[in-house]
């Protein structure tokens, strides 16, 4: 039990995580998140991956709805984008979680 308890507080941090840097980055823009300019761009290929990594399942969602909204997908990829999106948000949560845990070893707290 305790260790689905540490994958849903890992998970929970990963959508915190997810949900402060997309909401900011749409706060600074002004623009919804999505997997296009100026969020990502070729010509700024760091940018691109930190963007992606932190706000990643917050814009595949809203791509995702917006496609099914467009009829460019179907309800099962959509649902496939979803899973995604989960599985891509506990990701996030355990590497936000161990460089944490990293980072207090660092400032000699004891552990």
């Amino acid at each position: 039990m305790a260790q689905m308890e540490l994958l849903l507080f890992a998970f929970i941090v990963g959508l915190t995580v997810c949900g402060l840097a997309g909401s900011t980055m749409e706060l600074v823009s002004g623009r919804k998140v999505a997997f296009t300019e100026p969020y990502v761009s070729p010509a700024h290929v760091l940018r691109s991956l930190a963007v992606t990594a932190g706000a990643g399942p917050f814009m595949l969602v809203n791509d995702a709805l917006d496609a099914r909204r467009a009829n460019r997908i179907s309800t099962v990829a959509l649902l496939s984008c979803g899973c995604t999106a989960i599985a891509w948000s506990l990701a996030l949560g355990i590497v936000v979680l161990a460089i944490a845990s990293w980072a207090v070893g660092l400032l000699g707290f004891p552990g």
